[in-house]
This record gives structure tokens, sequence and C-alpha cells, in this order.
């Protein structure tokens, strides 16, 4: 049988993780096939790549064990060349062109970065190129760590509105148990929603391929990323052969249903920012409003903490801390602070201009849920 939401896709996101990168030219070239196949049919495919470190490492003479920061940086700077250089050999053979997109999680948590990010992958799109996106490893501190590429591959399903995640990786799919210490786990094909057994399975980092950081674990937090917006998610092996268009088929790899809806993609982005670069703590009476559906606006404000700019995500907390909902400032921080329990008709007597009457529109406020990263994080 087949999964219809694999047909019904139109625009798919291909996630290659770094071990896959390390299998040979094979590997790359069957990924390859299966995503030009796709781009002929007609649907957008974004590929987001892993892999310029582990590809950097023998270039630059650094062989196995732990690296420094800088020496990361410097086998990604690198790998880098090598792994453009792979993938343009690959899609050529198919006519395609490719693109390369480096961004870091900061270009996915400022909206006014979103949106640019996403014009132009949407560009490369409606002239037929394949974007290979990956992490800027080369300038990226503590983005150089677990789980890095399985976010940022959920973070551009969301910037370009995908229907499909596909994680590619050395695994399966996604066990009941541990496949590695018991032989007899047994795959999980169809999962409707991510909840505590599922985050259970996962597990832990694989820390047995020794070359990807992330593990089963990141890419369940990618797919729960990604299922908010409306996006399903599939894993699988990449050195499989088809490795793309197998999932296709309801007896191959792990499929996660979507529990959100298109529509609510920039609700999705709120509530998954990964570190809101401030807080506005609020009283009682506008705690109320916000559950009611009200905008916050700065006569219930109490403070502002921390740096931003208007258009980037905030958390909202209550009189004592506790974590409310998230919203896009509609001020930056130095503003925000001055009008900060003012009443809205003396905005522009404190700044000399106003833009708006509320500090966080109604429309950019995701209130938080018990365990759900609105809540999490803060």
């Amino acid at each position: 049988m087949t999964r219809p939401g694999f047909d019904a896709a139109r625009c798919i996101v291909v996630k290659v993780g770094s071990s896959l990168l390390q299998s040979g030219p094979a590997v790359i070239d069957a990924i390859a096939d299966d995503i030009a196949s796709l781009a002929g049919q007609g649907k957008r495919v974004v590929l987001v790549s892993s892999g310029a470190v582990a590809l950097g490492r023998p270039r630059l003479g650094l062989g196995g064990g732990s690296l420094t920061l800088e020496q990361k940086q410097a086998a990604a700077a690198a790998g880098q060349p090598v792994l453009v250089g792979e993938w343009e050999r690959a899609f050529a053979r198919h006519g395609r062109a490719t693109a390369q997109a480096l961004l870091t999680l900061d270009v996915t948590e400022s909206r006014r970065h979103w949106l640019n990010a996403r014009a132009t992958l949407n560009t490369l799109l409606d002239l037929g190129a394949i974007p290979v996106v990956n992490e800027n490893d080369t300038v990226a501190t503590d983005e150089i760590r677990y789980g890095d590429n399985d976010r940022l591959a959920a973070r551009v399903a969301q910037l370009v509105g995908a229907d499909l995640l596909v994680l590619l990786s050395d695994i399966e799919g996604l066990f009941d148990r541990d496949p590695r210490t018991h032989p007899d786990a047994r795959l999980v094909a169809e999962i409707e929603r991510i909840d505590a057994s599922i985050h259970a399975m996962a597990g832990g980092a694989n820390a047995l391929t020794g070359v990807g950081t992330g593990g089963m674990r990141s890419k369940i937090l990618a797919a729960e990323i990604a299922a908010a917006s409306g996006c399903a998610t599939a894993i699988g092996p990449g050195a499989a052969p088809e490795p793309v268009l197998r999932l296709q088929q309801t007896d191959c790899g792990s499929w996660f249903h979507p529990t959100g809806s298109a529509g609510s993609a920039r609700a999705a982005w709120i509530a998954g920012a990964h570190s809101p670069n401030g807080e506005i703590r609020i009283d009682a009476g506008a705690a109320l409003a916000l559950q009611a559906g009200k905008s916050l606006l700065p006569v219930g404000a109490i403070a502002v903490e921390g740096h931003f700019e208007r258009g980037d995500a905030v958390r909202i907390t209550g009189p004592d801390g506790t974590a409310i909902a998230r919203g896009v400032s509609g001020y930056d921080a130095s503003d925000a602070r001055r009008i900060c329990g003012c009443q809205t008709g003396e905005i522009e007597a404190l700044l000399g201009y106003r833009r708006a009457a509320a500090l966080v529109h109604a429309d950019d406020i995701v209130l938080a849920k018990a365990g759900g990263p609105a809540q999490r994080d803060v």
C-alpha cells in the first residue's frame, strides 16, 4: 500500500545525515536520482545536507576523536566546497542546477531574516533549482551540537511551507526499543501523534555512529516541529535503494502524521522559536486578556528583559514568571521598556512616534500549552 500523504505532497524537504555522506558517491547519486524524479513530477524539493565537518576532517588531516570548536569550524570550511561539489555533480546528471544556502538557527529565529530566507528559497524553487541548505558551521558556535540539522530541516520545512519532511539517516525508522541493544525491537510505521511514549522510544543520541551528532531523539523533535505546521515527516535509511521514493510505501520507514495545518505556519514559528531573545512580564489583568485572545497592550506590561528588535520572538510571562505565551514584538527592547506600563495614548509622546497600539498583537501571540515548546524552553 502507498501513503496518500506522500503522493499529495507538493513541497518536500529532504535531510541527509553526515553518516550517509561517508558511504560514497553511489548513495549520493541514489538520493539525487529520487529528488530529481520528484522535481520532474512538478514537486518543489529542498535538500538539507549535513556532512561539511565530516568531509573536511580528512582534508585537514584531522583524524578520529573529538575536535575543538575551532577545529570543527575549520573542518566545515574545508568540507563545505566538497559537499556542494558532490551534490552539484549528482544533480548535473539530471540537468538540475543546485544552489548553496548556508543558514544558522538565528536566521530562522528572526522573523525578518525568516522572511528573507523564505523569499530566496522560493525564488530558487521557482527557477527549477535544487537548494542545498546546510548550517553555516564555519561561523556557528553553539549551533554545532546535538540535533542541529534535524531541527534546521524542520525549520526549513516550515519556512517553505513543505507538506513533507524526509529525514534520511543510517536507521530504518523509529523502533519501539533501541534495536542496537534489543534485536526483537519492532519498527513503528505510523505515528498519529507524538506524545511521551514516542519520546521515550527515541532514547538518546546515536553515539555509535561516530559521525553524525543527532540520533532518533533529534528526529522526533524535528517531526514535532514540522507536525505543528501541517507537515508530515518520514524517517528512513538513506543507503537503501530508492531511499526517498520507497517511503511512499506503508511498509517502509516511519511516518509521522501532521497535527496542525499549513495555515498555522506563523503560529508554529512563534511557538517553536529556538531561543526567544527577550521576555515581557505582564500583570494578572493582561494575562487574562491574552487568554481571551486579546493583544498585549503596554499598560499590561510590568517589566521588559533581554535584548530584542521589532519582529523578534519574545517570551510572555505572568507576574510570577510562569510562561503564558510567546509572541512577535511590535517594538524593540529599548522602546518597549520606555512604554512599559503606559497607556496607548501616551506612546507617541514617550517615543516621538507610534508604530502600533500593542506591544504584541493578538495575531502574533501563541499561548503556552503544558509540555509544548512555548513552555518547555522558558
